[in-house]
């Protein structure tokens, strides 16, 4: 690292601003040719139109006309190419030095009779299709603090209201992706009891869920139909006085001393910038690795995101079964934006761009980091249930509140969200933490931002110390500590579950 600028590799030739430079900067052994703002590449040496433009010793894109030394590389002089990668599977697997139990770290979370551990305990109503939502809502508001006082060990009744549920198939990709998304916040450790609303003619019937997943109704878990009940009117008074029945059992519900290895943390990251696959996911790879010598789970998703990374996760596949899956995956999400007509280079977004990211393979490359360097001993589809220890992928688009809905429905209990243009979402019924990616944005949203992972370009701290710190702040939070987007009440409007196939 110089003054001016930051190389990750030394086969690389591009280096990265650490500030914004004026024409003339030096740079290495070169000038900038022009304005380069912080956080954007610059040539190192003379690229050739046609040639690769690497960073993280990894292909990035190529020069789409000749790049003199010292010159802004960016969307308007590098062009994305699809990948083609022959994949190596198992060649990288680093062993884990697994922490024994008897000294591993603990936090205070609650017991469930299946055995799952929670980190928050909640009451949870969920809609079966768009027509139920305003009535979900309304039961729901009805808890607000007032009444929630008396029950000091209940921390909110939240409505997970989406907009499909109809006008969908009855079977397939779709269909199947947003019952294990209802299944999976129904069985979630972090909630306690469940109300299911649905309007009673929509495709996604509710009786259809509890037979395909063997759910037993019980003063816990309950299920109603507007029509079945008379309108909405009654369907919301009905429905208020269910809740209330569960609140004085959910309260029973006492915190106690659980293993880390209970955590699963979903590795989530959103408005990204140059800095995110610096800074912030290797600091939250760091803290994956330490949950995962706990014997925890770090579970990596967003498969668009991935895409020019995936060949490095296949090497750490612990066998080329695990590995396969996850060129598949891959190979699935090529013909999906194919045959609608886009591209897997779509993402970076508008503002990735802004912040440094130039294709989607600099931006996936930066993103595989949030998974540290264990194997990968798991690959799931969207909401499926994760059985595997340690860290695992689960598939999922590249949009925020779709993919943390989907880890959420594995089973993640945690969210741990870097960002470097800011992000202010949170994750109910888990608990998110903001990672910041740079000092500068994390002063700017100090109100939303957890950790400020730029102290490791602005103060020189170390990956392993913000790593640590991260893991730290993980098992505190798990224990009750809340977040900086808890405290201000987000999490009630992104339960997105993912759209897969036509709307009818």
């Amino acid at each position: 690292m110089s003054t001016n600028a930051v190389r990750l590799d030394p086969s690389d030739n591009v280096v990265t601003a650490l500030k914004t430079l004026e024409t003339g900067a030096e740079v290495e052994t070169v000038f900038t040719q022009s304005l380069v703002p912080r956080g954007h590449k610059i040539a190192s040496r003379a690229i050739a139109k046609g040639e690769k433009v690497v960073k993280y010793a990894q292909v990035i894109g190529y020069a789409a006309e000749d790049i003199p030394a010292g010159s802004h590389v960016h969307t308007h002089n590098v062009e994305f190419r699809g990948t083609a990668h022959d994949y190596d599977f198992s060649t990288d697997l680093r062993p884990v030095t697994m922490v024994p139990e008897a000294n591993r770290d603990t936090f205070m979370g609650y017991r469930r009779k299946n055995g799952t551990v929670g980190t928050r305990n909640t009451i949870a109503v969920i809609t079966s299709v768009n027509c139920s939502a305003t009535a979900a809502r309304k039961i729901a508001e009805a808890f607000g603090p007032e009444e929630l006082a008396a029950y000091p060990n209940v921390d909110n009744v939240t409505a997970y209201v989406h907009g499909t549920g109809c006008g969908m198939g009855g079977d397939g990709e779709g269909f199947e992706a947003l019952q294990r998304v209802m299944w999976g916040y129904a069985r979630h450790p972090n909630v306690a009891g469940v109300l299911m609303v649905g309007l009673g003619c929509e495709v996604n019937q509710i009786d259809w869920l509890l037979e395909a997943y063997g759910i037993e109704k019980g003063p816990m878990f309950q299920a109603m139909n507007i029509q079945d009940v008379a309108g909405l009117r009654r369907t919301v008074e009905v429905g208020i006085e269910k809740i209330r029945g569960m609140l004085p059992i959910a309260n029973e519900a006492r915190r106690e001393p659980c293993p880390a290895s209970e955590i699963m943390v979903g590795l989530q990251c959103g408005g990204s910038d140059a800095w995110s696959g610096i800074t912030a996911n290797p600091a939250l790879g760091y803290a994956c690795d330490l949950l995962v010598a706990q014997g925890g789970t770090g579970v990596l998703a967003e498969t668009p995101e991935i895409y020019g990374a995936e060949h490095l996760l296949t090497r750490r596949a612990k066998d080329e079964k695990t590995g396969r899956k996850l060129v598949r995956l891959i190979e699935w999400w090529e013909d999906y934006t194919a045959r609608n007509k886009g591209s897997m280079d779509n993402n970076p977004s508008p503002g990735n761009k802004k912040g440094g990211l130039t294709t989607i393979l600099e931006k996936s490359l930066g993103a595989a980091a949030k998974g540290g360097t264990s194997p990968l001993n798991g690959v799931y589809r969207y909401g499926e249930p994760i059985t595997e220890r340690g860290f695992v992928f689960m598939d999922s688009p590249g949009y925020d509140p779709a993919s943390v809905t989907g880890q959420i429905a594995s089973g993640c209990n945690l969210v741990a969200f870097t960002t470097g243009r800011g992000s202010a979402a949170g994750f109910k019924p888990a608990p998110s933490i903001k990672i910041a990616t740079n000092t500068e944005m994390y002063r700017r949203m100090t109100e939303d931002m957890d950790v400020d992972a730029g102290r490791i370009v602005s103060e020189g701290l170390s990956i392993e110390q913000s790593g640590r710190e991260i893991y730290e702040l993980l098992l505190k939070v798990a224990s009750g500590e809340m977040s900086k987007s808890e405290a201000q009440g987000l999490g009630d409007y992104e339960f997105v579950p993912w759209q897969i196939g036509a709307t009818m």
